[in-house]
Formats: C-alpha cells, sequence, structure tokens
C-alpha cells in the first residue's frame, strides 16, 4: 500500500514540476525514433528540435533494408525513386552498370522524410517543441532538485526537468559534449541538389552512380530524385579544398555544370571510437550524436533509426529506475545492445575502409566484375545480410578483407569478439 502511495505521490509532484520521463534533444531520424518508441510505451516525451521542421539536412537519402525494418509500423517511405541499378567508376574511368531485378534501395527527400517520423512520434503521445535549442544538460546542483532528475537548460535560460535524456542533436552535438563522446573518424561531405530537365531526369531514374574518389577512402555519388539530382562527395576532413575539386570535376564530368544548384551544402561525419561513452548518468546518446554511423560508406539513416529506438526503450528503463545504481545497469544495458549489434558492423567497416583507402581499383574490380561481390552489395543494400554478418559467415569474404586488412587478422578477430561476447548487466 504504502509502495502506491509513493507512486502517487511521484506522479503529482512530478505534474506540480513538469517532469517529463523523456526529454529528446533533436528530431532528426534517431530522435524521432528515440521519442516514438519512448511514447509507444506510455510515457510522457518531449521532442526538442532547435529548427522549424520541415528542414534541410545535407544527405544523400538513400534507405536502405537496415532503414527499412527499422521504421515505425504503418510508415509510408516517401520514396522520390526506386533504385534498380548502379553505376560504378572510379574517379570517372572504367564506368560499369549492374542491375538488379528487384529493388536495392529507395530515394528520400530528408525534409519529407524527417517529418513523418515526428508525426508518427506525436500520433504515438511525444509532444514536439521546435525553436528550442538546449544549451547544456545538469544533472547535479541548484537545476536539479533530485538525484532522479536531469535538467535540460535551453538558450535563453528555461530549464526542463525530465527523468532520463536521449541526446539525438547530431555530429556536432551537446549532449554528446556532456557525455563524453570521442570520434576517431571525422570526413567532409559536400552536397549539391541540382534540378535538371526531365530528358536528363529520365536518363537517370531509377539508377545511381557511385564514383571511387582520387583522395584515399573518398567517393561521390549521384542520387536521383524525380526533377532533382543529389550530387555529392565525402572524403576525410583536412583535405577541403582537395574534396571542393572532387566535386566541381565531378559535376562537370556528368555534364551538370550548366544546371544551377537549388541548395549547395557541406557537413561533418564523425564516428566514435571503440572506447567511447554511450551514456552519463540519466542522459543517453544515439545516432550521430554518438558517432554510430558505418565508417566506410558514411550510411547513417539505419544507424540513427536502430539506435534512436534502442535509446528510446531503454530511456523508458533509466526515467523507471529509482536510483543511480539502477539508471546505470540500464545504462549498461543500452550500451551492450549498441556495441552488439552496430558496434560489430562499425567495426567491419572500419577494416573496409582501411582496405578501400589501400586498394580501391581492387574494390571496383570485384563490384564491376566479380559476381559474389555484386551479390553482396544488394543482398547488403536490400537488407537481407550485413557487413558483419557477410565477413563473419563468408570464408572467402574473411579471406579477401584479411589479405588486405592492415589490421593484423588476430587482433581484428579479438575486438569482433570482444563486441560480440560482452554481456549485459543483470545485477
Amino acid at each position: 500500500m504504502s509502495g502506491e502511495n509513493s507512486s502517487a505521490d511521484d506522479v503529482r509532484a512530478d505534474d506540480v514540476q513538469r517532469v517529463w520521463d523523456v526529454v529528446v534533444v533533436g528530431a532528426g531520424p534517431a530522435g524521432a525514433s528515440a521519442a516514438y518508441a519512448a511514447a509507444v510505451a506510455g510515457r510522457r516525451v518531449l521532442l526538442l528540435e532547435k529548427a522549424e521542421l520541415p528542414r534541410y539536412k545535407t544527405c544523400g537519402g538513400g534507405i536502405i533494408g537496415p532503414s527499412r525494418d527499422a521504421l515505425p509500423p504503418g510508415f509510408e517511405l516517401p520514396l522520390k525513386d526506386r533504385v534498380h541499378a548502379v553505376t560504378f567508376s572510379s574517379n570517372g574511368r572504367f564506368t560499369r552498370t549492374r542491375r538488379s531485378k528487384q529493388m536495392m534501395f529507395g530515394l528520400i527527400n530528408r525534409p519529407e522524410f524527417d517529418q513523418q517520423l515526428v508525426e508518427h512520434a506525436q500520433k504515438a503521445g511525444a509532444e514536439l517543441r521546435t525553436g528550442a535549442a538546449v544549451q547544456r544538460v545538469e544533472q547535479h546542483g541548484s537545476a536539479v532538485p533530485d538525484r532522479r532528475t536531469v535538467a535540460v537548460v535551453l538558450q535563453g535560460g528555461e530549464t526542463l526537468l525530465a527523468r532520463a535524456v536521449v541526446g539525438a542533436d547530431g555530429s556536432a552535438s551537446r549532449i554528446g559534449a556532456h557525455v563524453g563522446v570521442k570520434v576517431d573518424q571525422v570526413d567532409l561531405g559536400l552536397e549539391a541538389e541540382i534540378p535538371v530537365p526531365e530528358t536528363v531526369a529520365e536518363d537517370w531514374k531509377g539508377r545511381v552512380l557511385i564514383d571511387w574518389g582520387p583522395m584515399p577512402g573518398s567517393y561521390g555519388w549521384v542520387f536521383p530524385k524525380g526533377d532533382t539530382l543529389t550530387v555529392g562527395v565525402i572524403s576525410a576532413r583536412g583535405e577541403g579544398a582537395a574534396t571542393k575539386r572532387y566535386l566541381e570535376d565531378f559535376i562537370a564530368r556528368l555534364g551538370l555544370a550548366g544546371f544551377e544548384p537549388s541548395i549547395s551544402s557541406g557537413h561533418l561525419t564523425r564516428c566514435r571510437s571503440d572506447d567511447s561513452p554511450l551514456s552519463r548518468g540519466r542522459v543517453l546518446v544515439c545516432g550521430d550524436a554518438a558517432g554510430l554511423l558505418e565508417p566506410w560508406t558514411r550510411e547513417g539513416i539505419s544507424f540513427a533509426l536502430r539506435s534512436g529506438r534502442l535509446a528510446g526503450e531503454w530511456a523508458v528503463r533509466i526515467a523507471e529506475a529509482h536510483d543511480a545504481v539502477d539508471a546505470r545497469r540500464q545504462a549498461l544495458n543500452y550500451a551492450f545492445a549498441i556495441k552488439a549489434g552496430l558496434g560489430v558492423e562499425m567495426s567491419v567497416g572500419k577494416r573496409m575502409l582501411a582496405a578501400f583507402e589501400r586498394r580501391p581499383g581492387l574494390f571496383h574490380a570485384a563490384l564491376t566484375g566479380f559476381r559474389p561481390a555484386w551479390r553482396a552489395f544488394k543482398e547488403i543494400t536490400q537488407g537481407r545480410t550485413s557487413l558483419g554478418e557477410l565477413i563473419r559467415s563468408h570464408p572467402l569474404a574473411q579471406r579477401a578483407l584479411t589479405a588486405f586488412d592492415p589490421v593484423p587478422a588476430a587482433k581484428a578477430n579479438a575486438a569482433d569478439e570482444d563486441a560480440a561476447d560482452e554481456e549485459p548487466v543483470t545485477s
């Protein structure tokens, strides 16, 4: 009986102080997924976004199988095109197109996609607040009424209270800084949205281009979206001038230099280091804020959707925790869930990037001339396997990667096994 009274007192106190169960910072795919997962569980969820929605994000907009599988039930993708063919080239040379009878992946515009994800979170019960830029979070001090509460301080000084906070505020995350996220790979992506005539758009319909670039680890892409082509390149940070030249040359080589881009943009992508934290106290991070993306391709939407859902689910458990020990246990279980899945994929992706940096020509030759490599590419994009699963289950792929892997095979295998063998915290 006393436990029921205590619970009722907590609810009344929360109502007076306006304490949210979960506050999610950032309304991109990671944040919207986290808000949806927490709201579906019946919790009071506030989703904060500093911009007004819909808003543009620098992103190719490719939706691969793992992204589709991580969407909320009933979500209808606002596809601009369905990809059945990929043209590969090596810095504009040795061009070859490969085709698939089944769709490999879809293409979306981020403003529409993100808006729909937010609307699903709202329908599940989450409350959205735009134009709300977070300055910092505090877990101790005068702004925090008790040890079960986190203070979210907005620019302007307003303070919101929550039982758990999810940071999904992008690669330059303030919440990530609070948690202490560490990165060991930073890349620069440049992109142009180029409106084209109907005749040009028709030539690209259903087909994307992937070009292996002139700098180590770089590549470019053309993603068709109706009457607009999304054209971009990415390479390691520190090569800004060379990356810009690559994009300009790439656009000119494609015969697109005469068309005026409607948007030209750039951003940095950041991959977490293996020992980077995913939580601090009652605060979790996910998506780009946690440095979660595929290191080789720098694909981030599927990592955002999957990590966001997990963060929302574990934030609910943290919100229910009545002491620091239990909150810590739930946060460690969230970290285990991330490392056992996305972490293993990232480990393999880092090895793939290192190998690609050394032998890009071999990757191009394999994808354009070796049927098993093309089949693997299709299966990964369609969501029938993952990069990690492919390397684990196919001896030929293991041998191929190990043959020109700068990481000693024993060390790389040990790292993969460590990530897979970690145990969740149960006591």
